[in-house]
């Protein structure tokens, strides 16, 4: 094989700077890049030329109006974890209850200073009573311990059903999220 790149320069004889250094015999001081505008003159003429180059500041603008980039990412909710779907799911459906336990205590009070069981109660006396019984007494069967325990079994039955069908729901996302990818979001920033 020939070499037919011709004669080459001998880089040990090469007494210039090498790639990184500066040409010269300047002072090992700090690097100083080139402005883009020259240092402004002090005295001298009104249009402060020295040397050629003008000595105008270059200043920023201050009536530009910069509009704030949003960052966004896209996430995918790939998997839900039943574990923590079923204690947060719990814990809603337990605060879900006493709110409905603590509504129908102020429903049945605001009923009763109206007077509407001791109205309607006294209707229905009327209508299924006859000269041998008074009929049926409504207020005694909706005395405020009986509807009080109604709710508290309505409430305890929805927690159970709540937590169940909800982890059963966290079960069947990821069975769904396995094959369709989950659901895409796209969250934005404020600034």
């Amino acid at each position: 094989m020939t070499d037919t790149r011709g004669q080459q320069p001998s880089y040990e004889s090469y007494n210039g700077p090498l790639p990184g250094e500066r040409a010269g015999g300047q002072a090992s001081g700090p690097y100083h890049p080139p402005q883009a505008y020259g240092a402004p003159t002090t005295g001298g003429t009104a249009g402060g030329t020295a040397g050629g180059q003008t000595g105008a500041v270059r200043r920023p603008r201050t009536g530009a109006r910069t509009t704030p980039r949003t960052r966004k990412a896209r996430l995918r909710v790939a998997k839900a974890d039943p574990w923590s779907v079923m204690k947060v799911s719990f814990l809603l459906s337990i605060a879900l209850g006493i709110c409905t336990v603590v509504a129908a205590a102020v429903l049945w009070m605001v009923m009763d200073a109206m007077g509407v069981f001791s109205t309607v109660g006294g209707t229905i006396s009327e209508a299924t009573g006859s000269n041998e019984s008074n009929g049926f007494d409504l207020q005694s069967f909706l005395s405020l311990p009986r509807v009080l325990m109604f709710t508290s079994v309505i409430a305890v039955i929805d927690v159970v059903l709540m937590t169940a069908l909800a982890t059963l729901g966290a079960f069947i996302y990821n069975l769904s999220a396995g094959f369709v990818g989950g659901v895409e979001l796209t969250l934005a920033e404020d600034e």
